[in-house]
């Protein structure tokens, strides 16, 4: 099915056409950052009900099908800034606790930085409370979740490429233990 030069080798053009009837293809980059953060699960039986903290890394992917006339799918310092600033002001070395936690009021009076998971329009301290609305307690699973909405908010707020769009999330709360939310094809 490859078509073939006169020495017998397939063409890049009939490779490219031959990948892309195989499967659909797109640019895709990544970006990385860490953080310190503490959580507790106290719905959950054992160790992790307790306050405890962790070094956590979070891997977001941005694919497009297509690139900017520039060449990329969006600027790498640009998509790295924006995640981080919002990482680094709500969760960096705060507390996520759930909306219901006795922990939460205490630590928030206390000074210390808050962010809690499933507060709704009349309990979300701001609006970036709100992105966690509908998930009740910071899992890794969830905080995972949360870091996905984030990323696509800066990611829409940037020049990009064509249909570009927030791709698989990867968090690493332990060196064994991650959760990834996005697409399903992504993961």
């Amino acid at each position: 099915m490859h078509a073939t030069n006169a020495n017998g080798q397939t063409s890049p053009a009939s490779e490219q056409s031959a990948v892309a009837a195989v499967a659909p293809v797109a640019h895709q980059i990544s970006i990385e950052h860490s953080f310190e953060t503490a959580h507790r699960l106290p719905q959950l039986p054992g160790k992790c009900a307790s306050l405890h903290g962790h070094s956590w890394q979070v891997t977001v992917s941005v694919s497009a099908p297509a690139l900017c006339s520039d060449g990329t799918v969006v600027e790498f310092g640009a998509l790295k800034a924006g995640v981080r600033q919002w990482i680094n002001t709500h969760l960096d070395h705060g507390t996520m606790l759930g909306i219901r936690d006795p922990l939460a009021l205490h630590l928030y009076t206390a000074g210390s930085k808050v962010f809690r998971f499933g507060a709704d329009d009349r309990e979300a301290v701001g609006d970036e409370e709100r992105l966690a609305f509908d998930l009740p307690w910071p899992t890794v699973e969830a905080v995972a979740v949360l870091l996905r909405r984030v990323s696509q908010a800066v990611l829409v707020a940037l020049p990009s490429a064509p249909n570009a769009s927030i791709g698989r999330v990867l968090v690493r709360e332990t060196h064994l233990n991650t959760a990834a939310y996005g697409p399903a094809d992504a993961l």
